[in-house]
């Protein structure tokens, strides 16, 4: 027995000796790869580029993003880390070597289970498991000496592969994910297709494509796509409702002309004009336009991506070759050009602009030859001049006096409608708005042109100023008229000049006074956003349908779709579409039935009853709260205004705002009406009360 004993302490001494020499290894080569990883950039070590042969024997570069070894789907794949079944101690793959020893397979499983796995973070099928590994920046503001000494543990995040230290924190970093539409992993997007070599091309060499899919569409994109300043390519998450309404927008025209010829004049990425040959096929002719190289040269990279042929492009790598797997499934034209130049030599049906700022300096050319009956979008993102942040820059670009007001996203959309129209009166054209949308990032418009000098001056009598009180934020458009009035106060509903001291009101403007929706227009939007299953932006674009017509309570036919059930939608009741099988459209008498497709032909003939025009602007419930009572709910507020015998709707501008063609006073009135009060006293003291009354 001695002498196995001695056997045994002699071969556990050397199982540790030559566990010691293999951690010694492995330190020294984790230390020459993290002094490698100093050395090179910070996308370069997240990402291995590998080597790919074509069939001609040349080599193309793919960026493949690799996962941290803390995300995980399943505890084996964490335990698969290391060989557990194995002899001999082993140290755990998400702990340093001075915070967690080398142990047995037993106890390092129950460390793996009880402190990595138990706390892990859960996203879309992947866990993140806790990390206490030396791979989180401390502040600078710390010394060297306790920069060098401290650990601390965190996760890291499968969208974008930052570190957080808390579970809370990371809980919410992963909502604001969500809430910007970012849902897809970093790692995943590795792409099959080759790339050109990075030092034939003006993008820096071995910087990391990541692969982006939306509406069904590929787009690769830089590691600094979300900074305009550091890239060409720029490309945001958070417009992709942006993008939805005008693919909308652009095949309700596609259903009235066929070939439509359409225009993308900023493409960056080139992902709008890809989706709409992607989805409209032979229904349109897109042109996508950038006077950037790098930005052209990702859009054809992108084309191939998607499997969509260039036009004009003889190179090797176009996609050619009908009845095979990869035989292009669109055609676009990609041309680099200023997007005024383009607009000035060739006419178009459509013309998107979506310029990163303002857009005023490109509508002269966009009015200039768009066609009869066309389609001119306009996408704003300076949401610092818009919403009454930089009132000098407002006033340079839009030529309008404002202020911040509680409706000041309509009022940004109805400036910038003021300076399409204008443009467009210039070109003795004039405009039909359907559509206004302003949201936090963007404001988009979307106007018909009507050619002709009549038209024109249709357009420019809708330009007016806004009469609006500072006290009460009561507002009037002025009436029209050349006519200098001795009174302007007297166009206001409101009192507050008699009853308040100076000056009370301020003149704004010139903003657009006419309708911001189309109702028809819009209904063949919703159509649209069925048919190509846009689910994102069909509860806004319902919103908008009652926001023009200023009603609660709105059914919403869709060709080939019946409806056989309520659903709340933005706090109202309207009736929810699902599809049904094609029926005979013949009965046994011979007689035709009417069918969705006929109802569809009817409903493109559909206009804006402009006798019904929605009231212009809105109240905000909670702006007009009187202190000391519990006002109503909102939709039991909208009850009570519609029984009043107001027309009253939501609005997409704000979640608590109401629009109705009552006054403010009017809304005060009911409001108060409905409103209880509010009981500040304790409960024992007003059982006091109630007894002490009951007494008397």
């Amino acid at each position: 027995m001695a002498e196995l004993r001695e056997e045994d302490a002699e071969q556990l001494h050397q199982e540790d000796a030559n566990i010691k020499d293999t951690e010694r290894d492995i330190e020294n080569k984790m230390l020459a790869d993290s002094e490698a990883c100093e050395q090179m950039p910070i996308h370069e070590a997240s990402t291995n580029p590998v080597k790919m042969e074509d069939k001609n024997g040349q080599t193309s570069s793919t960026v493949i993003s690799e996962r941290h070894v803390s995300i995980q789907t399943t505890l084996e794949g964490l335990e698969g880390l290391v060989d557990l079944n194995g002899a001999g101690r082993k140290s755990c793959p998400l702990c340093p070597e001075e915070k967690f020893k080398a142990c047995y397979s037993h106890k390092l499983r129950r460390h793996l289970q009880n402190l990595h796995w138990k706390v892990y973070v859960e996203f879309e099928g992947q866990k993140m498991c806790i990390c206490h590994l030396p791979c989180r920046q401390l502040k600078s503001s710390l010394g060297s000496d306790q920069a060098q000494g401290r650990l601390v543990a965190h996760y890291h995040c499968v969208v974008c592969s930052v570190t957080i230290a808390r579970k809370t924190d990371m809980i919410s970093h992963l909502k604001r994910h969500i809430n910007k539409g970012e849902t897809e992993a970093s790692y995943s997007g590795s792409s099959d297709v080759p790339f050109e070599d990075p030092a034939s091309s003006s993008v820096p060499g071995g910087q990391a494509y990541e692969i982006m899919k939306e509406l069904g569409t590929n787009v690769q994109l830089l590691p600094n796509h979300t900074t305009p300043q550091k890239t060409d390519t720029y490309f945001s998450r958070k417009m992709k409702t942006n993008r939805q309404l005008v693919f909308c927008s652009l095949a309700v025209l596609a259903e009235d002309r066929n070939p439509l010829e359409c225009l993308d004049a900023f493409g960056a990425t080139g992902i709008m004009g890809l989706q709409w040959a992607k989805h409209l096929h032979n229904s349109v002719k897109v042109t996508i336009n950038d006077i950037n190289e790098a930005c052209v040269k990702m859009i054809k990279e992108n084309c191939h991506l998607n499997h969509i042929r260039v036009e004009g492009n003889r190179t090797g790598r176009q996609l050619d070759g009908a009845g095979d797997a990869d035989s292009p499934i669109a055609s676009v034209e990609v041309v680099k050009m200023d997007a005024n130049v383009i607009m000035h030599l060739r006419p178009f049906d459509y013309i998107h602009l979506d310029p990163f700022g303002t857009a005023v300096n490109y509508l002269d050319a966009a009015f200039r030859n768009v066609r009869n009956l066309g389609i001119v979008s306009v996408t704003s993102t300076d949401a610092g001049s818009l919403y009454s942040k930089s009132l000098n820059v407002t006033l340079r670009h839009y030529g309008c006096q404002i202020v911040r007001t509680e409706y000041y996203r309509e009022l940004a959309a109805r400036m910038v409608l003021a300076s399409v129209a204008r443009a467009a009166a210039r070109c003795n054209k004039g405009i039909e708005v359907l559509l206004a949308v302003a949201l936090e990032h963007f404001v988009l418009v979307v106007v018909r042109v009507l050619r002709g000098p009549t038209q024109a001056d249709e357009s420019a009598k809708k330009l007016r100023q806004l009469l609006h009180c500072q006290w009460c934020e009561e507002r009037v458009f002025l009436k029209p008229g050349s006519m200098v009035e001795e009174n302007l106060y007297r166009q206001l509903p409101c009192q507050c000049h008699g009853s308040m001291p100076g000056k009370t009101a301020v003149e704004l403007g010139p903003l657009w006074a006419g309708p911001l929706f189309n109702t028809g227009f819009l209904r063949r939007m919703l159509v649209a956003a069925v048919q190509h299953n846009m689910e994102d932006i069909q509860p806004l674009v319902k919103t908008l349908i009652c926001e023009a017509d200023c009603t609660t309570l709105k059914p919403f036919p869709v060709p080939g779709y019946s409806a056989l059930s309520n659903q709340v939608e933005c706090g109202v009741v309207i009736k929810t579409l699902q599809k049904v099988e094609e029926a005979d459209t013949s009965d046994q008498s011979g007689k035709r039935k009417t069918t969705g497709e006929e109802s569809g032909n009817v409903l493109k003939k559909i206009k804006a009853d402009t006798s019904l025009e929605h009231p212009a602007f809105y109240y905000s419930i909670h702006r007009h709260s009187i202190r000391g009572m519990n006002m109503p709910k909102l939709n039991k507020f909208l009850q009570y205004l519609t029984e009043a015998g107001f027309r009253v709707s939501r609005t997409h501008f704000d979640p608590t705002g109401v629009r109705t063609d009552a006054t403010l006073a009017q809304f005060k009135e009911v409001l108060t009406k409905y409103s209880v009060p509010t009981y500040s006293s304790a409960p024992q003291s007003s059982a006091a009360g109630s007894d002490r009354r009951q007494t008397l």
